[in-house]
């Protein structure tokens, strides 16, 4: 029999294998292929706490590496089920500091098959700067990733990264260093951080949180605030609102906190180590805000394997074109829509800023991925998918705004008791414009049928008593009807505007 890749997945991808060994957790991560916008073919970790004891000791915990050693036989024969073209292995701080990390590398390695790199604090400060530059459209502040043995601090801009440093402030180790205090634990934060004078310069700009304790530690912050979509990258949390929170969290008093239950205990006692570090953090930097980043070492270093130019491709576009591509009618209509919906905003005299371009544009390459499903759940299926997906490159508001464009496109544009939650997080300035594409959208694809060709022909004239009309080239004037012309009318009602359809002449 031969086994070949499902049409659910790009058929131009090969998996590749990431396994990642740090001081608390090791992961193995198989990505559907190496791209712009990685998508995961599989997930699994294991909280082996190889660096706990570390300071006392100087060695990894014995019970960590046997539980480790055991592992990898597993993630190994994981990868070659998974057919993975390559494995790389990456360790950081627990398995460069320990005095017996040598020995467990080379046991890791007879047992993977495959050379393990061992990052020193830079090599893995520069991967997690390139894992936020992945995810995050031009970033522009400084990226700390809390591990259990290390914290890394570099500054990012756009593609530069900038000044960095490593500080031995992972939750394991500080929780060690400190022995259980707190406020000890406080006072070694404060004074490690000294060291990183320049973190100064991130005064106003934005701090990216990478780890999986300031993950967890967010995750708690979306349950205690009911925060209404359960998405980790470019979560926001606002510096002043966020400041009881992280208290609360730092005092170590988080066993009545709503949802800590589902914070796996592993995790729950270094919690309020996180919160001390980014407590420390936000006095000495003085961050705009804090964003939560779901990318960080692995990704960072996928990152570095493409080519500059593919480097430079917007991660959210490339994301929603392979959404397109895998279950649209037509990927060929969705990138003509794409090009052609901003000639509507410019006819109304909307200004775009460089998102909303961008994200109307990943609206449109996503409108047709529900048509598969019952016309009744179109909507709210597509508007799900959207909400949900991994992609990066977007903030939680601009997620909003594509879900609801394509709400709005299948269940009507005043249908206003759908999803309350959704635009909440939108804003008004995003709820408006998802009206206003939406509609657009609903009156396209009654001219089109779903299929390309006309979408480049269709001209938008601007009448002598300023209104718009929407001209349907000669030789298609037969797709002209009842429909068309009401729906062009709903849009005209949510525009504020006098808009029609007419054939063009000639």
């Amino acid at each position: 029999m031969t086994i070949s890749a499902s049409q659910g997945r790009l058929q131009d991808r090969r998996p590749v294998s990431v396994i990642d060994i740090g001081s608390n957790s090791i992961r193995l991560v198989i990505y559907e292929g190496v791209a712009r916008s990685p998508t995961v073919l599989f997930n699994e970790k294991m909280l082996a706490g190889l660096g706990r004891g570390i300071v006392t000791t100087g060695k990894l915990d014995p019970d960590g590496v046997r539980r480790a050693v055991e592992e990898f036989r597993r993630f190994r024969a994981l990868s070659e089920q998974a057919g993975a073209k390559s494995l790389d292995v990456l360790a950081t701080a627990a398995a460069r500091d320990a005095e017996n990390g040598p020995d467990f590398i080379h046991r890791a390695e007879e047992i993977l098959g495959t050379r393990i790199r061992v990052l020193s604090g830079r090599e893995e400060a520069g991967y997690s700067a390139l894992g936020v530059i992945s995810g995050f459209y031009r970033a522009d502040g400084i990226v700390g990733d809390l591990g259990g043995g290390s914290l890394e601090l570099v500054d990012v801009k756009d593609q530069h990264i900038g000044d960095g440093i490593t500080l031995p402030l992972g939750g394991l180790r500080l929780q060690d260093m400190a022995k259980g205090s707190l406020s000890e634990a406080a006072a070694i934060a404060r004074k490690e951080l000294s060291r990183a004078g320049w973190l100064k310069e991130g005064k106003g700009r934005p701090f990216y949180c990478v780890g999986g304790t300031w993950r967890n530690l967010a995750r708690l912050h979306m349950m205690v605030t009911d925060y209404p979509l359960s998405v980790m990258h470019h979560y926001e949390l606002d510096i002043a609102s966020s400041a009881a929170f992280l208290k609360q969290v730092a005092k170590g008093d988080i066993d009545k906190l709503e949802g800590i239950g589902r914070i796996s205990k592993s995790r729950r006692a270094l919690l309020p180590y996180g919160a001390v570090v980014l407590q420390e953090i936000i006095a000495a930097m003085k961050p705009s805000k804090l964003l939560v980043s779901a990318l960080g070492v692995r990704e960072g270093f996928l990152y570095s394997l493409l080519s500059e130019e593919d480097r430079g491709v917007d991660p959210l576009i490339s994301a929603a074109e392979e959404l397109a591509l895998l279950r649209s009618r037509s990927v060929t209509h969705a990138h003509e829509l794409a090009e052609w919906s901003g000639t509507f905003f410019e006819a109304l005299g909307i200004e775009e800023t460089e998102d909303d371009a961008r994200y109307r544009r990943a609206a449109c390459l996503l409108a047709d991925i529900g048509w598969r499903a019952h016309p009744e759940y179109r909507g709210t299926q597509s508007l799900n998918i959207i909400a949900h997906a991994s992609f990066i490159g977007i903030d939680h508001p601009g997620r909003a705004f594509i879900a609801l464009a394509n709400l709005f496109r299948h269940e009507g544009l005043f249908a206003n008791d759908l999803s309350p939650e959704m635009r909440r997080l939108a804003t008004p300035h995003y709820v408006e414009r998802a009206r206003l594409l939406g509609g657009l959208l609903r009156v396209v694809y009654l001219l089109t049928a779903s299929m390309p060709g006309i979408i480049p022909q269709l001209k938008w004239r601007e009448d002598p008593d300023g209104s718009l009309t929407l001209l349907v080239p000669k030789s298609h004037a037969a797709l002209m009807g009842e429909r068309p012309h009401g729906r062009m009318a709903q849009l005209a009602k949510v525009a504020g505007r006098e808009l029609a359809l007419a054939v063009a002449d000639g």
